[in-house]
């Protein structure tokens, strides 16, 4: 069991005063302007996304349905192909990030019930996004995680699944700046966090989010159960370093003097996995004058922490990897000598993510290079080329090569009615072996490939290129198959390729000179 008990108290009175905005993007999926809700600005969506058509839905009337609801993004479903859809933000690369989706599906897609599919965050898988239950009870569904960018840009993407039936949606985005203390006992360099539950125990108001959070995180109420709650005076947290709003050490659960009592939370079940588990706690009682409130806490019948000292200014006890599988059970008890009950605020759990892979960066720079040349690139080649695995770009060929290193080794957009020109970054491309772009309308001259050391195939057939053929073509070793006709191609055959040994050479059928139209008289 691999697990770290840490303690933090405050020390401050709060001063009432809302707080900036966060920092990052709060994105309106499928909007065609700006609006100011609750205080922070949405921005519409196209600036961030390639593919999708913006829909409009009816939203209840109800408070709990806020604007960003009453549009969506609903991405093509093609087939039974595993496709990703992304939005690619650009970030600071090391920072970490809170991201959250927002699903309302409002029955755009002309069925009675969701889709379900997969949420991917770089080339990390993070969930599966079920919003039937909670549509079906007239609710929106929310999921949030905590990732830390690896380079200049984050994707975050929505990706048909072998359960999918209808088009995939995200109703809206928000990807937030955190402060380095957030969270910072997790790895991010090989861990996500994706949110279980955040709750505030003994609360039965509307959701604490921001200003209250001024990270906007969501604090949702767990007041639903016999223990009573009261109010506490409002803390200042600066000392806890997960900064929780104060707003969740107003109330409490309590529990009878000098007995241990049991909480299921987070109320559903657990798929066996680590997870990280923080519990905040303060008390109103004055300590300094006896009786001070001590407790033993466990989970599941674990020891969780011994002789927790409940203070006034807050305090929180986290595990960074507790197993957990099934329903969870806390047991609070007073230690021995303490005539206090048990008391709990609030509490934080996420499932600890294994991050994915991710492909050489070299490669990926290259691939949006060749990318930008084209007008119509395939509606998936956002996000990680290569992870996860099941959703790699439409026509890349991923490898895993020297020092672990996933490389992109070909490309097969063969028929895929293409048009634009070949970037020549495509040649950063070391790695590639084979190279199919034939019956489609590029043009313009064909790349200096020369740098392809490995390359034993191309295909350039069917297309409008136009200009000579590169010479240095034949003086990569490897190249076995080039077809180049049906093309604008002027000028003769390089020697180097008709007397390169093994080549199979398809260029202007039988000829081997090309002379250029005469001019027009």
């Amino acid at each position: 069991m691999s697990f770290l008990y840490l303690f933090f108290c405050s020390l401050f009175i709060a001063v009432h005063s809302q707080p900036p905005p966060p920092t990052g993007f709060f994105i309106d999926c499928g909007a065609n302007k700006s609006s100011v809700i609750d205080g922070l600005t949405w921005s519409p969506d196209s600036e961030y996304v390639f593919s999708g058509v913006p829909r409009s839905v009816i939203i209840p009337e109800s408070p709990y349905f806020v604007k960003t609801l009453s549009t969506l993004r609903s991405f093509p479903l093609e087939g039974r192909t595993q496709r990703k859809f992304c939005y690619v933000l650009p970030v600071t690369r090391n920072v970490t990030y809170l991201v959250r989706t927002t699903y309302f599906y409002g029955g755009v897609n002309g069925r009675d019930s969701p889709p379900v599919f997969d949420q991917v965050v770089d080339g990390t898988f993070w969930s599966i996004v079920n919003t039937k239950e909670d549509y079906a009870r007239g609710k929106w569904s929310y999921y949030e995680g905590v990732f830390a960018a690896t380079g200049k840009t984050m994707s975050v993407c929505v990706a048909t699944n072998t359960y999918t039936d209808s088009d995939p949606f995200l109703s809206a985005l928000e990807v937030v700046y955190l402060d380095n203390s957030l969270y910072n006992s997790t790895d991010f360099k090989k861990h996500g966090l994706n949110l279980i539950a955040r709750s505030s125990f003994g609360y039965r108001g509307p959701t604490i989010k921001f200003p209250d959070d001024k990270f906007d995180r969501y604090w949702e109420p767990f007041g639903e159960i016999s223990p009573p709650f009261q109010s506490l005076r409002e803390l200042s947290v600066s000392g806890i370093w997960n900064l929780p709003p104060s707003k969740v050490f107003n109330t409490k659960l309590t529990f009878d003097q000098g007995n241990h009592s049991e909480l299921q939370w987070p109320p559903r079940s657990l798929p066996a996995s680590n997870y990280y588990i923080a519990l905040y706690f303060a008390d109103d009682h004055n300590g300094s004058l006896g009786n001070p409130r001590i407790l033993n806490v466990a989970i599941n019948g674990i020891e969780y922490y011994s002789n927790l000292n409940v203070i006034s200014t807050g305090v929180v006890v986290f595990a960074t990897k507790w197993p957990l599988s099934g329903l969870t059970k806390i047991t609070l008890a007073p230690s021995s000598g303490s005539v206090l009950g048990p008391v709990i605020n609030a509490g934080e759990n996420f499932d600890v993510l294994p991050l994915g892979r991710r492909t050489v960066t070299r490669d990926v720079v290259s691939l949006v290079e060749v990318k930008r040349s084209l007008l119509n690139p395939p509606l998936d080649w956002n996000g990680d080329p290569c992870f996860p695995q099941q959703y790699s770009w439409t026509g890349v060929i991923c490898a895993e090569g020297n020092r672990n290193q996933t490389r992109v080794v070909a490309l097969n957009l063969t028929s895929m009615s293409l048009q634009g020109s070949l970037s020549p970054k495509i040649a950063n491309l070391t790695a590639l072996t084979d190279i199919w772009l034939g019956n489609n309308s590029l043009s313009g001259p064909i790349p200096d490939l020369s740098q392809l050391k490995m390359l034993k195939t191309l295909h350039l057939e069917d297309n409008q290129f136009s200009g000579e053929i590169p010479t240095l073509l034949g003086d990569i070793a490897y190249l076995h198959e080039l077809f180049i006709q049906n093309n604008n191609l002027t000028g003769e055959v390089p020697h180097s390729l008709l007397v390169k040994s093994g080549l199979n050479l398809k260029t202007f059928g039988n000829q081997h000179l090309v002379q250029p139209p005469p001019p027009m008289t």
